[in-house]
C-alpha cells in the first residue's frame, strides 16, 4: 500500500468522511428536463469523475448537490443526513464545498486576506476548540507559485494562479466532501498536474470524498478510479475510465454517432 493510500485510510478513519449518496435525482427547468433519475454514491474518501459533452447536466448536478439549486425529485444524503434541497449555506457548514469553472475569489483584497476569510469559515464550521489537522497550506502555496504573491490583490494575479488560489481557499474551509467543477479549465497543460497534487493533498490530509467534473481525459484517467458519463441528462456508462472511454456510445456522445458505411451499388 502506498504512502498516499495509507495516509488516506487514516484520514478517513480519523475524520469520519461521509458517504455521498444520490438517489433518483431529477432536475427540471420548466419544460426542460436537465437530468432524470440519476443514482450513484461516492464512498468515504472515494473519487468519482463525471464526464459528458457540454449541456449534459454536469454543472447542474453539482449545483443541486451543494444546494445552489433544488431538486425536482429524488434525494441526496451525506452519510445519514438528508441534505436534499437544503440551501447552500447550510450544506457548506456540514462540510460540503465546491469549486467553480471560473475563478471565484474576493477580487479586491489580497491573496492573504482571501485565505484568512476561507480559514475563518473553516474554523467556525468545526468549532474553535477543535483545530483539526494541519492543512499544509503553506506548502501548497509554495508548490502552486502563490507564496510570493500574498500581498497582491487576487484579481491582479495571472488566471492560473487565481484558479489555484480558489482551490486552496476551498481546502482552507476544511471540507469533508469536495465538488470540483472543471478544476483544470483555463489552465495551461503544464499547470494541470497541480490539480492532481491538490486532490491528493485534500484526500491525504482531510480524507475528502471528491466528485470531479472535467473535460481533460488525461486528468480524469489519473485521478478517478471510477467515472460516469452523462449525455443529455442520462447516465449512459459507469465504470473504470479506460473501459468506459473505449465504449462506442461514449465516443458517439462526444463526437456524434459514426455513420454506417454505404454498401449500395452505384
Amino acid at each position: 500500500m502506498s504512502f498516499i493510500h495509507r495516509s488516506l485510510s487514516k484520514a478517513v478513519a480519523d475524520l469520519g468522511a461521509p458517504r455521498l449518496r444520490v438517489e433518483g435525482a431529477s432536475k427540471r427547468f420548466g419544460g426542460l428536463m436537465v437530468f432524470d433519475g440519476l443514482s450513484f454514491d461516492i464512498p468515504p474518501g472515494g473519487v468519482l469523475g463525471v464526464i459528458g459533452p457540454n449541456g449534459a447536466g454536469k454543472t447542474t448536478l453539482i449545483n443541486v448537490i451543494c444546494g445552489m439549486l433544488s431538486l425536482t425529485a429524488g434525494s441526496i444524503h451525506m452519510g445519514d443526513r438528508d441534505i436534499t434541497s437544503k440551501p447552500f449555506h447550510v450544506v457548506s457548514r456540514l462540510g460540503l464545498a465546491r469549486s467553480f469553472q471560473q475563478t471565484n475569489t474576493y477580487s479586491r483584497v489580497s491573496v492573504e486576506e482571501n485565505l484568512y476569510r476561507a480559514q475563518r469559515f473553516g474554523a467556525q464550521r468545526i468549532g474553535a476548540a477543535n483545530k483539526g489537522p494541519d492543512l499544509g497550506i503553506a506548502g501548497l502555496l509554495e508548490a502552486f507559485g502563490l507564496s510570493g504573491h500574498l500581498q497582491e490583490r487576487s484579481d491582479k494575479l495571472p488566471y492560473g494562479l487565481q484558479k489555484m488560489l480558489g482551490l486552496v481557499m476551498v481546502l482552507a474551509t476544511r471540507p469533508r466532501i469536495l465538488l470540483l467543477d472543471e478544476p483544470a479549465a483555463g489552465l495551461e497543460r503544464r499547470e494541470r498536474t497541480q490539480v492532481d497534487r491538490f486532490v491528493e493533498h485534500a484526500q491525504t490530509i482531510l480524507g475528502c470524498s471528491v466528485l470531479i467534473v472535467e473535460h481533460d481525459m488525461d486528468l480524469v484517467r489519473r485521478l478517478c478510479p471510477r467515472i460516469m458519463v452523462l449525455d443529455a441528462g442520462r447516465l449512459i456508462a459507469e465504470g473504470a475510465p479506460d473501459e468506459v472511454l473505449a465504449r462506442q456510445d461514449v465516443i458517439d456522445a462526444y463526437l456524434g454517432p459514426s455513420e454506417e458505411p454505404n454498401h449500395a451499388e452505384p
